[in-house]
């Protein structure tokens, strides 16, 4: 029992930190970098979004330690950030992003929720000073926001949360696929789940994340927030690098680059 017991605490030590495409839990822990750091930072990509014109960016970052991360996945969150006239506590009415973001809640862990934040809150406690900015092209802008602001946001929000959630079903849900949701919602003027995955199983393309047969087999049954059920055979999920690609190949995007800390 001894033996079992230390090869169960050493699976579960292994597994239950994973770091995926839709890994985005909020900063609850030690920041790498000082909160004036992060709001200049913050201030940087606000700037950089305003002065494209953007009304509405799909906007990743780095909350995990890249060496973490599997192959070909390189930001952990996404979500879309929204021109707006902000009101301050002294009571002034400043221009300014708010952020659209599903994250999952920090103490049950396979749980989601749809938040409203602010640039600082979005980089804070992530682990490298970068950001990847995809802005749509004008009309989508128009589409997205009018879904966002629209009761269709909420309804294709799932909180039924795993960082490796299959784009072809509703069974479980993540920041990435729900921005993939929202997204072929503006798109295809519809709330209707069921249509917007048939419509991703045509033209979406995932990003398949492969792992080793220990996490394969043992994830699901040791780690809280990452769920296997959905998929078929291959784990196949959402990441910025997909969204990236699929707004590329339809040719749906404005712009695409990165923002770094010490890059002009």
């Amino acid at each position: 029992m001894r033996l079992l017991s230390l090869v169960t605490s050493i699976l579960f030590i292994s597994l239950s930190t994973p770091a995926f495409a839709g890994m985005s839990t909020s900063a609850d822990g030690p920041l790498k970098f000082t909160v004036e750091e992060t709001a200049s930072f913050a201030k940087k990509v606000e700037k950089s979004l305003a002065l494209k014109g953007a009304r509405v960016a799909i906007v990743s970052r780095v909350g995990r330690n890249p060496e973490d991360l599997p192959l070909g996945i390189h930001y952990t969150h996404v979500a879309f950030w929204v021109y707006s006239k902000i009101k301050t506590a002294d009571g002034r009415t400043i221009p300014g992003y708010h952020i659209y973001s599903l994250y999952q809640r920090s103490e049950e862990l396979d749980k989601s929720d749809l938040v409203k934040d602010f640039p600082v809150d979005y980089f804070l406690g992530v682990e490298e000073m970068k950001a990847g900015i995809i802005i749509p092209k004008p009309g989508l802008q128009k589409a997205l926001l009018k879904v966002l602001l629209s009761d269709a946001y909420n309804k294709l929000h799932n909180p039924s949360y795993s960082v490796v959630a299959s784009p072809f079903n509703n069974q479980y849900q993540n920041c990435t696929e729900h921005t993939l949701d929202i997204l072929l919602s503006a798109l295809y003027n519809t709330d209707d789940m069921d249509q917007l995955k048939v419509n991703a199983k045509e033209y979406f393309t995932p990003q398949t994340v492969h792992l080793s047969p220990l996490k394969a087999i043992f994830g699901p049954l040791l780690v809280q927030d990452f769920k296997t059920g959905d998929h078929e055979n291959e784990i196949q999920t959402v990441t910025f690098t997909t969204i990236n690609k699929f707004m590329r190949q339809y040719d749906l995007a404005q712009a695409g680059y990165t923002v770094k800390k010490d890059v002009l």
